[in-house]
């Protein structure tokens, strides 16, 4: 019996370290990081730091920069002039004017000479060579030779490539999934399809097809996982479906993706909130809006920024601002409340709501980064 309850105490502990996030912030000019009950887990005490990823967070010493742990030991000593983030277990790291790929003991990557270097993403990093771009793998070998003019950034294990003029898509195998033979391709691939644009016309690619949307001027990638996106028609705008086919008419002055079964949408100067029947469930009356989040919260404005739930009421008032200039934004690129939280700025500072509306530690830093996994 004592044997199965340290089992599952240590399955609950392993749990919880890996589902631990912290934020990187900033207080009295120096950087640390809190957990997401505000509180502070590696004391503020560095001059510039990065947020975590791989589990460790660049910091920055007496003008070197190396890599803590979560505890705030340095993990890889401060030797390095520059360095980048942790991606599929690897960083770049600038030394003697050489940059070179480290795992997280600080343990070189050996890989063929490049004509530059980038971040690993999705388990391959680019390689230029020739003036082509192929992928380089984890291994140091290449997993795609020296290919297409340019591959763009990986998202969720796809990429846009293209040759010359033309358009197309691969996976992080180097695996053609859209034929490079469109004017335009959207840049993130969904269940759903992706846009793209042939012969002059904008449709929807799925399941290896290309269906025309009639008449769109424009059209935006599909959200999480809503079979519908909008699209432009005549200066209005509505929801298409992934065969091309206008489900909800172009009849909005502009629009945003349908989540949790919402889209905000404007008519005139004024944004609501319609259902995927294209009926108003809450009506146009702010400034601006984004789409609610899995959490069921949404950002939305009127001098500032506030957050509303799927029946319309206020949680947290209008009177923050949800962007800036400093977050690198490492952690995610969406607004609003993203696992849980929603980092925010006041005239105070910025700080982090929780989907009760209370202030994470009751507290305003000089700066906040997102929260990400230490994982």
């Amino acid at each position: 019996m004592k044997k199965l309850v340290f089992l599952l105490v240590l399955i609950a502990n392993t749990f919880t370290l890996s589902a631990q996030e912290l934020a990187l912030v900033r207080e009295d000019g120096k950087f640390g990081f809190i957990d997401k009950t505000g509180k502070f887990v590696i004391e503020p005490q560095f001059e510039k730091a990065d947020s975590f990823s791989n589990g460790l967070a660049a910091a920055l010493e007496d003008d070197s920069w190396g890599f803590i742990n979560t505890k705030g030991e340095w993990a890889i000593k401060p030797d390095y002039d520059r360095v980048k983030m942790y991606n599929s277990g690897y960083a770049l790291a600038l030394k003697d004017d050489q940059w070179r790929y480290i795992d997280t003991a600080g343990k070189k990557l050996e890989t063929p000479s490049s004509e530059k270097y980038y971040d690993f993403e999705d388990g391959v990093a680019l390689f230029r060579s020739g003036g082509k771009v192929g992928l380089l793998g984890t291994d140091g070998e290449l997993v795609l030779e020296p290919t297409y003019d340019a591959i763009k950034k990986f998202r969720n294990g796809y990429a846009k490539v293209n040759n010359g003029e033309l358009w197309g898509m691969i996976d992080a195998n180097g695996k053609v999934i859209i034929p490079v033979e469109y004017e335009e391709v959207g840049n993130i691939y969904k269940e759903a399809g992706v846009y793209g644009k042939k012969d002059g016309i904008l449709g929807i690619i799925h399941n290896g097809s290309f269906n025309p949307i009639d008449n769109a001027t424009k059209v935006h990638n599909f959200y999480g996982d809503s079979k519908l996106t909008y699209a432009s028609r005549e200066k209005k705008t509505g929801f298409v479906n992934s065969k091309g086919e206008w489900v909800l008419e172009p009849t909005f002055d502009k629009a945003r993706a349908f989540s949790n079964g919402l889209a905000p949408v404007a008519q005139g100067k004024k944004w609501g909130y319609i259902n995927e029947k294209g009926e108003m469930v809450i009506e146009p009356q702010f400034r601006d809006a984004e789409v609610f989040s899995k959490s069921g919260l949404a950002p939305v404005k009127d001098k500032a920024w506030g957050f509303i739930n799927t029946s319309g009421e206020v949680i947290i008032p209008m009177e923050y601002g949800i962007s800036g200039n400093f977050a690198f934004l490492k952690g995610s690129e969406e607004k609003g409340f993203v696992n849980g939280v929603a980092r925010v700025k006041s005239k105070k500072g910025w700080g982090f709501f929780n989907e009760k509306g209370e202030l994470l530690g009751n507290k305003w830093f000089q700066n906040a980064e997102p929260f990400v996994s230490v994982k």
